[in-house]
C-alpha cells in the first residue's frame, strides 16, 4: 500500500510557517530583525512613486539567502520563489533580481547592519554567551569583484608622468626657440599644468590654422608645397601635446585615485592589489583584493570593517575607533597577533583607550631561541650601567650615550630614539661578526627606551596564567570565523563593488555566519524566550485549508 498521492489535487498551505521546523534559522532572522527599532526603517520612507517593498522584508530575505550560500541577485530571486522559509520571510513578495541588488547596495543599509550587529551582540549577553572579557581582533584579504591584471601601480604612474613632465618642457622650449608660438606666463618653471598644456594645444591649433588658410587662398602649387611642408611639424608638435594633455589629466587622476596606497584596480578603484594566500599562478601574483578587519567573542562576529591597507599594523587604530563610535564599548583587553604590534598601536590602546593590549610584537617568538639571547653581537644581551647611562660590549668595550634622535615616519608618528656609540671598534676580534652593517666606523645602537618598555610590559602579561590562557584563546576565536566564511559559507569573493557596497556586502556575509552558529546547536536563554518558542494565541492561529480537485 502506498501513501496517497495525486497530481491532479491542488494542496493550498495558507500559512508557510507551519511547514519549516521549530527551530529553522528563518525565526531566528525573523526576531532579530523584528527586534531593530523602527526609527531605522525611516531613512527608506518614500512620499512619491509606487510604494516599495518593506525593509523588514528585504533585509530578512536577503540574510537568510547568505546563510544558504546565495550571493547572486538573480538566485536570490529564484530562491524567494522556490523556498519555503525564503516564501514565509517575503509573505507571498517576490521582489526581482534588480530590486535585490539595488537594496543591499544602498547606503542606509549600513545602518541596518549596524543595528543588527548591536541587537544581535545584546541578545548574546543577556544569553550569557559571551563575557564582555575581552575582544579578538584579526585580519583577512578577500578577493574583490575585479580582473587579476587591471593593475595601476604609483611607482610605474610616477616614473611616466617625471617622464612626460621632462618630454613637455624640453619641447617647450624648442618651440620658444623656434618661434612658434609666443611665450606665456608659467605657474612653475618645473611642469606645464593641463591648463597650460591645454593652452599649448590651443595657440598650436591657431598656428596651423593660419597655414591651412594660406594654402587654401595660395593659387601657387610651389608655394602651396612649401606651406604644407611647413606645417608639418608644427602638426606634429600639435599631436604630441595633445598626447601629453590626455596622460597628465590620467595621471592626475590615478594620483587622485590612489590615496596612499601603492595600487589600484581600474575595475575596483577601491580595491588594493594584495598577495593572496591562494596563489592562482604560484608565482606571488598579486590580486584586487580588501583587508577586512573582525572583532569577535567566543566564535561570534561582533563588529567588521574594510581597509586598503595590505598590513594589519595601520589597521587597528581606526577599527577601534569603528568598534566604539558603532558598536559597542571596548572591553578591557584587546588582543591580537604580531601583525597589529606597534609603539603607535600600544601607546593607542594604553594611554588614550585605557585598555590592557595583549598584542605581541613581531620579533617575540624570535627572543625566546637560544641563538637569539646567546649571540653576542645582539645589543639586546648586553649589559647596560644605569647610572653611566651605557652599554658594555662583549669585547668590555663602553657603548656611552652619544644623542637622542626624533624620526617621524611618513605617517606623522614621531619616535624618540637614544644613540650609542663604541669607544674603539678598530682592534676588536668580533668586529667582523659584531659590526658588519656600520664598516669603518664604530657600533652604534639605537635605543628606543619607549619601545622597549612596551615590549617588557607584554611579555609580563603574557607570561601570567590568566592573560597568556586569554592570549591563547585567540587562534581558536577568531579563525574559525574566518574559516566559517570561506570554507562553509563558500563567501571568497566579493560579488559588488567598492568600498561601501563591499561593507554592505560582508555586513550581511559575518551575520549570517552568526546566525548559523547561533541556530546550530542550543543556546542558554536566560529572562526571556525566544521566538521560534513562543505559543500564539488562538486568534492568530490559522487554519490550512486544503481543497480538492479531481478531473
Amino acid at each position: 500500500m502506498f501513501k496517497q498521492y495525486n497530481m491532479n489535487q491542488v494542496i493550498l498551505p495558507l500559512d508557510m510557517e507551519r511547514k519549516l521546523h521549530k527551530d529553522d534559522i528563518a525565526f531566528t532572522i525573523h526576531e532579530m530583525i523584528e527586534g531593530i527599532p523602527e526609527e531605522a526603517f525611516e531613512p527608506f520612507l518614500r512620499e512619491t512613486g509606487t510604494p516599495s517593498y518593506h525593509p523588514k522584508m528585504m533585509m530578512k530575505v536577503i540574510l537568510c539567502a547568505y546563510t544558504q550560500s546565495v550571493f547572486s541577485g538573480r538566485k536570490i530571486e529564484a530562491l524567494v520563489q522556490d523556498s519555503v522559509r525564503m516564501m514565509w520571510l517575503a509573505q507571498g513578495y517576490e521582489p526581482s533580481y534588480r530590486t535585490i541588488n539595488r537594496f543591499r547596495v544602498n547606503l542606509h543599509v549600513q545602518d541596518l547592519l549596524r543595528e543588527c550587529f548591536v541587537q544581535f551582540r545584546s541578545q548574546l549577553v543577556e544569553e550569557k554567551v559571551i563575557d564582555q572579557e575581552a575582544v579578538f581582533i584579526d585580519g583577512t584579504k578577500i578577493e574583490a569583484n575585479a580582473n587579476k591584471y587591471t593593475f595601476v601601480w604609483r611607482k610605474s604612474t610616477e616614473r611616466h608622468s617625471q617622464n612626460l613632465i621632462e618630454k613637455s618642457n624640453t619641447m617647450y622650449e624648442e618651440l620658444l626657440e623656434q618661434e612658434v608660438i609666443p611665450a606665456m606666463e608659467r605657474e612653475s618653471s618645473d611642469e606645464l599644468s593641463t591648463e597650460e598644456l591645454q593652452s599649448v594645444v590651443n595657440k598650436l591649433d591657431d598656428h596651423i590654422e593660419d597655414f591651412n588658410q594660406k594654402i587654401e587662398s595660395s593659387d601657387d602649387t610651389a608655394v602651396r608645397k612649401q606651406l604644407r611642408s611647413d606645417r608639418k611639424k608644427p602638426k606634429e608638435y600639435q599631436k604630441q601635446f595633445k598626447d601629453f594633455l590626455q596622460r597628465k589629466q590620467k595621471y592626475q587622476t590615478d594620483m587622485e585615485i590612489f590615496g596612499e596606497r601603492n595600487s589600484y584596480s581600474k575595475t575596483d578603484h577601491d580595491a588594493t592589489f594584495m598577495r593572496m594566500k591562494d596563489d592562482h599562478m604560484r608565482n606571488g601574483q598579486l590580486k584586487a583584493g580588501y583587508n577586512v578587519q573582525l572583532a569577535t567573542e567566543n566564535q561570534y562576529a561582533l563588529a567588521y570593517d574594510v581597509f586598503p591597507n595590505p598590513t594589519d599594523v595601520r589597521t587597528l587604530i581606526p577599527f577601534l575607533d569603528r568598534i566604539e563610535n558603532d558598536f559597542f564599548e571596548l572591553p578591557r583587553y584587546i588582543v591580537a597577533d604580531a601583525g597589529y604590534g606597534s609603539e603607535q598601536n600600544y601607546q593607542d590602546v594604553h594611554e588614550n583607550r585605557e585598555r590592557e593590549a595583549l598584542i605581541t610584537f613581531n620579533t617575540y617568538r624570535k627572543e625566546k631561541t637560544k641563538k637569539y639571547q646567546k649571540d653576542p653581537s645582539n645589543s639586546a644581551n648586553w649589559a647596560y650601567d644605569e647610572e653611566k647611562d651605557a652599554f658594555t660590549c662583549p669585547n668590555g668595550q663602553q657603548v656611552s650615550f652619544l644623542y637622542t634622535s626624533q624620526k617621524k615616519d611618513r605617517y606623522g608618528f614621531t619616535r624618540t630614539v637614544k644613540v650609542y656609540e663604541c669607544e674603539d671598534c678598530s682592534s676588536c676580534p668580533l668586529r667582523a661578526e659584531c659590526n658588519k652593517r656600520q664598516s669603518g666606523r664604530n657600533r652604534r645602537i639605537y635605543f628606543n627606551p619607549t619601545w622597549e618598555e612596551q615590549k617588557a610590559y607584554i611579555r609580563e602579561q603574557l607570561s601570567e596564567t590568566k592573560t597568556g590562557e586569554l592570549y591563547g584563546q585567540r587562534k581558536i576565536d577568531v579563525e574559525p570565523v574566518f574559516g566559517f566564511l570561506k570554507a562553509n559559507l563558500r563567501f571568497s569573493r566579493m560579488s559588488v563593488r567598492g568600498t561601501d557596497k563591499v561593507k554592505n556586502e560582508l555586513g550581511f556575509a559575518f551575520m549570517a555566519v552568526n546566525l548559523r552558529k547561533y541556530t546550530s546547536k542550543p543556546q542558554k536563554v536566560s529572562g526571556r524566550t525566544p521566538y521560534h518558542s513562543q505559543k500564539k494565541d488562538s486568534d492568530d492561529q490559522k487554519m490550512i485549508i486544503r481543497t480538492f480537485f479531481y478531473s
